[in-house]
């Protein structure tokens, strides 16, 4: 029987499939007490898929660690871990040097094939207890992943039912960890090539850039669609922007700028040689150029040049499940998407609506019925400095920006005014 087909019978008969996720940090739990938290899981490889022997579990005002084999858990569930073992003393301890710790050395660890310039990270793991053992099943690389770590578990479930959210890699692709594995801080590789380069997020595809020589790093970047390449663009640190955009050609560099918002794109041409800004800044559209052109010159402190309209609007009549079940598809493309703006059919803003509300709402009410109507709100003829003291005040991730007649002119992200390096606040 092949690896895969042992993977795939474990899947059949499992009696349980669990996340990783779902369950690091729940209590452990001794004859109805806790006694500590799960921080991660021991495992071994065998020739077919790695199976768990161990819990290492962490306990407060400086207890000993625990090392709890496999055989004396009872009850697994996301909300607690159940073990039978007549006392504490004797599984006192830390993970021998060559254990293997599931969440530390593989958990949020890149998967590489840099010769095919194929990049994936690890956001979640697989496991299926079958006939009270517990297997490592798979790696996950997906959205649904990730929105899992955050805490969305409603929002990746329906990310999950998306096709092409189907992330999973068999661990039987998994090149073997090393032995002694300690202090491992590597990469974990893959034995087959895999084609997702585009999945990654960008904030985590920006740190795996960093990370590669200057040719690997153009290699990824140039394989990028625009859209993708602009996000990450933003978030590699300012010496990695020069590397790159100095070697790609401009005609490339002006449609990753262009799809920016102002204070982004003022961001990253103010860490580039200027004659390079310059010639850009004369390749955009020129009411975009001016505004950039505006913040990179500290001549303009209106919020307005900071703006943007990809965003999620809405009438005050749409039901939340059109929203929520079509939730990735709204989205994409979108600057800020941790609201949801609801306005009338003349562009007026009425409220506004946190996705975590909008993700445990009813799915017959409207956004009227869920929506906050006190708006903290910017006015076009606001400054950066105001903006600042809104941002500190309400720790907002994004705030709208109105006329006087109420009409929603767009909205402008904390981090074109908070994090960004050109920002010229007193």
């Amino acid at each position: 029987m092949t690896p895969n087909e042992t993977a795939a019978g474990a899947a059949k008969t499992a009696d349980q499939e669990i996340f990783l996720s779902e369950i690091l940090n729940v209590p452990v739990m001794l004859k109805g007490k806790k006694i500590g938290t799960l921080s991660d899981l021991i495992i071994v490889e065998t020739s077919r898929i790695p199976e768990v022997k161990s819990l290492y579990v962490t306990r407060s005002f400086g207890y000993p660690s625990l090392i709890i084999p496999w055989e004396n858990v009872i009850e697994l569930a996301g909300h607690r871990i159940a073990i039978d073992i007549a006392g504490l003393e004797p599984y006192e301890g830390k993970p021998s040097e060559d254990a293997i710790l599931l969440k530390d050395y593989v958990m949020d660890k890149k998967v590489l094939d840099l010769e095919e310039s194929e990049v994936e990270v690890v956001y979640d793991i697989r496991l299926l207890q079958r006939n009270r053992k517990l297997y490592v099943t798979d790696v996950d690389t997906g959205k649904s992943a990730r929105l899992r770590r955050m805490g969305l578990g409603r929002l990746a479930k329906i990310v999950s039912s998306d096709a092409h959210d189907d992330q999973m890699i068999s661990w039987t692709y998994i090149q073997p960890l090393p032995t002694n594995i300690g202090s491992f801080k590597g990469d974990v590789k893959l034995k087959v090539l895999k084609n997702n380069l585009a999945e990654i997020h960008p904030v985590d595809l920006a740190d795996i850039i960093e990370e590669l020589d200057h040719d690997q790093r153009v290699a990824i970047f140039t394989s990028l669609d625009n859209e993708h390449a602009s996000d990450t663009l933003e978030e590699i640190e300012p010496n990695v922007q020069r590397d790159i955009l100095a070697s790609l050609d401009i005609a490339k560099v002006v449609p990753l700028i262009s799809t920016m918002t102002p204070g982004q794109a003022a961001d990253v041409l103010s860490a580039i040689p200027h004659s390079l800004a310059e010639d850009i800044l004369e390749a955009l559209n020129p009411e975009t150029a001016k505004k950039v052109h505006a913040i990179m010159e500290k001549q303009e402190e209106k919020v307005i040049h900071y703006t943007t309209q990809k965003i999620l609007k809405f009438l005050p009549d749409t039901l939340v499940e059109y929203v929520q079940n079509d939730y990735p598809r709204h989205a994409r493309g979108k600057d800020v998407i941790m609201y949801i703006y609801v306005a009338d059919s003349g562009d007026h803003l009425l409220g506004v609506v946190d996705l975590k509300e909008l993700l445990i709402a009813d799915d017959k009410a409207p956004l009227s019925a869920i929506m906050s109507e006190n708006v903290i709100t910017l006015n076009t003829g606001s400054t950066l400095k105001q903006a600042s003291q809104e941002f500190e005040r309400y720790s907002f991730r994004a705030l709208p920006v109105i006329d006087d007649e109420n009409h929603l002119i767009g909205v402008i992200p904390y981090r074109d005014v908070m994090n960004l390096t050109h920002h010229f606040l007193e």
